[in-house]
């Protein structure tokens, strides 16, 4: 699996930031830090809501979860562990410490969890190849840069080859740059899992057991003095019958390969706008039963179907939950800084 699962992109850029500083007093990992400080955050929690803007990524629906953070270095685990009596055989000096690696430069992680749709109202797709993914890669940058553009130059400003970005088709190729594959998703919107890339068992084991069964048997006829089976000799026979469960046997560990590399398909309903709808309708709906608790019939289906005009459930487009806010009655931020 690369970056593609359950109808997302799982994200993850790698932008490396200059060393040193603009003036000599501030580096620009300091900056970077001080540019990421200054994003407002999402209002999802009460003490949120107080604040006056909303984060940047909030403007756009493609977002499920997106991160920024500055990495210094890469960790150091510890040395590598060892036998004590291969270590002393082979003349490792167990005193002296083994190579750490480090990186040439401090690094700007950005990680998002997309849907994979170039375009709004495209659905979730099951599958994509290098290059479709490359295009809603290319169109999530873009859309950034529109949204959010301003942050984008204040940020990524501070990092090695952005100089000359100017536009969102330009910060595109620059993310593409420093893109690194995904291979473990964030999230999880499935109510069920469904079936996924089962293997045939049965017919693998048969593919590989068959002409294994057939080799081994002509190698005892052939030890106990059979030297020919339905006019064939046992000895070529065996050995025509191991080279085919050889073959079988690589093609089938590489089917199981593929087929677990396979991307999960889509949720029915785990598009960032059918999501934000289903937070919507779940806090009317709540309101809806605590006005209407001791409601008589008559006036309970008079109510549920004015509920149903007003809030349109089946219509993701609106009257729906804004991204980046903890409720729909929560206090609607300012959408820039």
């Amino acid at each position: 699996m690369a970056d593609l699962d359950t109808g997302h992109l799982f994200l993850t850029y790698l932008i490396p930031i200059r060393r040193g500083g603009p003036h000599g007093d501030v580096s620009y990992k300091q900056k970077v830090r001080i540019e990421l400080a200054r994003l407002p955050p999402a209002h999802q929690t009460p003490a949120t809501q107080k604040t006056k803007f909303a984060a940047p990524f909030a403007r756009n629906s493609r977002n499920h979860f997106a991160r920024m953070f500055v990495l210094d270095d890469v960790v150091y685990n510890g040395r590598s562990a060892q036998d004590a009596l291969v270590a002393t055989v082979k003349g490792v000096n167990t005193i002296v410490p083994g190579k750490v690696d480090r990186l040439r430069s401090a690094y700007l992680v950005f990680t998002a969890d997309i849907d994979a749709i170039a375009k709004e109202g495209d659905p979730l797709p099951s599958n994509l190849g290098p290059e479709e993914q490359r295009k809603v890669r290319l169109a999530y940058a873009q859309t950034l840069w529109e949204t959010m553009g301003e942050e984008i130059k204040a940020i990524f400003g501070n990092c090695h080859g952005f100089d000359g970005t100017d536009s969102g088709a330009a910060f595109g190729a620059y993310l593409e740059r420093c893109h690194v594959e995904t291979t473990m998703p964030y999230h999880d919107y499935y109510l069920s899992l469904p079936a996924f890339n089962t293997l045939p068992l049965k017919g693998l084991i048969a593919a590989v057991g068959i002409p294994a069964v057939v080799a081994l048997a002509a190698l005892v006829l052939r030890i106990f003095g059979g030297i020919h089976v339905l006019g064939m000799n046992t000895l070529g026979l065996a050995l025509v019958a191991l080279a085919l469960t050889a073959l079988a046997f690589l093609i089938s560990v590489r089917f199981a390969l593929a087929n677990g590399a396979k991307p999960l398909p889509p949720a029915s309903h785990d598009d960032l706008p059918t999501v934000l709808k289903a937070l919507y309708t779940q806090q009317a709906f709540a309101d809806f039963i605590a006005a209407n608790q001791h409601a008589r019939p008559e006036a309970l289906q008079a109510a549920f179907g004015d509920f149903l005009k007003r809030h349109a459930p089946g219509d993701v487009s609106g009257p729906t939950q804004q991204p980046g806010v903890i409720s729909d009655s929560a206090p609607q931020p300012r959408a820039g800084l």
